[in-house]
């Protein structure tokens, strides 16, 4: 161990201190503003595939689904108002995120010690994980519900983990960081020894003196980001959520109910379908809490995304055989459990890399200096592609038909192959020294100036 608080290793840093109870409680009460987000996205598919909802507020697509026998699968449910409903939302969460929208992924990062940093930064999609499956059970209760007036619960239960949130929030603390950015040292230095567990945090703090008075230095944080020593955090950010929406989970998430009665499935069914795959979500998700800061952050990308381009393109040909380019016909009981198969470990395989990934990575790669419009930007762009999937999915079902799957798997390939080739190992790599990491790269470090790197040799070979 070397003196005053950190141990060397491979040439970087690794901080003295741990995981303290405390860090694990102001994560997980930090992580929970990933509920509301999961169970918005969950809920709205099961309203929408409730006879009862369709028919107040949307009879056109009740009519089609309810008095029309003959009617092409692919189009039953195409509504630009319906998919409106649904997308919303995220019009509302675009415009949010350029002031504070989703800052839980970078408090998380903040907070937590870099050897953890991706366990507990993952809490957050673990709580988006949580709250699909909580809609999926609640819309499979309420749509059993006499009278037909379940969806009405289903919509105001959005507002318990509304308030978790606000009650949670009165609790957290400020990161050392954040305190730190205030001009309070020394209150900054107390937290830092609270949330490690030691007082031999001299180093590390050092470190977050340094960037802070880096950050000072820097006056537009936008303006920062588009400097060529900043292409490959601004690059990422832009890639990596534009990728994550690309891959087509918010199909399976927005609409996994209305996916199913395509399919040929019944209203139960197609309602515990949707529950299975919340199931999978969550005990996925677990996998890569354990798996990204063990094995990293590439492994998971790379093969989450083979995973995921197996399964969609077996999808699409099994949707091809049985409904063609007419959108008549009908899965057999085998051929319907063999697709829910194929989803579910579709959904595994996203569960694991690029929906816990997708937050995490872009999160951790800012430095302090351009952290605020790095996170603005990753933010953004999920929820304008977040839009833009639940906006004209239905209708680039209706007429993409079954090589709308094959669509999707063509993006998983390509950002497989941005992984494999542009994006280093984060893992174990302390926010305040990833310079060196992208000066150590390929690609990235022709970008990068010498005097942004800080004393040390590189993180070795992090080339593709």
């Amino acid at each position: 161990m070397a003196g005053g608080g950190f141990v060397a290793q491979g040439g970087g840093k690794k901080y003295e201190g741990g995981v303290t109870p405390f860090v694990i409680m102001t994560c997980l009460v930090a992580a929970m503003g990933g509920l509301i987000f999961g169970y918005d996205i969950g809920i709205s598919g099961g309203v929408t595939s409730m006879n009862a909802f369709l028919e107040k507020f949307f009879p056109s697509v009740y009519k089609k689904e309810t008095e029309t026998h003959h009617e092409n699968m692919y189009c039953k449910f195409e509504s630009h108002l319906l998919q409106l409903f649904t997308s919303s939302l995220y019009v509302a969460a675009l415009v949010a995120s350029f002031l504070a929208s989703m800052s839980v992924p970078v408090y998380l990062s903040e907070m937590a010690p870099a050897q953890l940093r991706g366990a507990l930064n993952i809490g957050f999609q673990m709580a988006i994980t949580l709250g699909i499956l909580a809609a999926n059970l609640i819309n499979y209760g309420t749509a059993k519900i006499k009278g037909g007036w379940g969806w009405r619960v289903s919509l105001a239960l959005a507002a318990v983990p509304a308030i978790m949130i606000i009650v949670g929030s009165l609790f957290l603390p400020d990161t050392p960081n954040s305190i730190l950015e205030r001009g309070h040292p020394e209150k900054a230095k107390a937290m830092l020894r609270k949330i490690r567990g030691t007082d031999n945090v001299e180093y590390e703090f050092q470190d977050l003196v340094e960037a802070s008075e880096a950050a000072k230095r820097v006056q537009n944080p936008w303006r920062n980001i588009m400097q060529p020593k900043y292409r490959p955090q601004l690059v990422i950010c832009t890639l990596v959520p534009f990728f994550q929406q690309l891959t087509g989970i918010n199909v399976i998430m927005f609409y996994a109910p209305v996916l199913f009665k395509t399919l040929g499935f019944g209203d139960d069914a197609s309602l515990m379908s949707a529950v299975i795959t919340g199931v999978v979500n969550v005990l996925a998700t677990l996998v890569s809490v354990y798996c990204a800061d063990k094995f990293g952050r590439r492994a998971l990308f790379l093969q989450g995304g083979a995973q995921m381009i197996i399964c969609q393109v077996l999808v699409g040909i099994m949707i091809a055989t049985t409904f063609g380019t007419t959108g008549v016909g009908k899965l057999s009981g085998g051929e319907a459990n063999f697709v829910l198969s194929l989803i579910c470990l579709y959904v595994a395989a996203f569960a694991w890399s690029w929906g816990p990934l997708g937050w995490l990575v872009p999160s951790e790669i800012c430095s302090l200096e351009i952290r605020s419009a790095g996170q603005a930007i990753n933010v953004c762009v999920n929820m304008f592609f977040t839009f833009v999937i639940g906006q004209f999915f239905l209708s680039m079902l209706c007429h993409m038909k079954f090589g709308l799957f094959l669509f999707f798997a063509g993006f998983v390939i390509l950002m497989t192959l941005f992984v494999f080739f542009f994006l280093p190992e984060t893992k174990n790599v302390p926010i305040e020294e990833m310079n060196r990491l992208w000066k150590a790269h390929w690609f990235w470090g022709q970008y990068i100036p010498d005097e942004g790197v800080s004393g040390g040799h590189p993180f070795g070979d992090q080339s593709a």
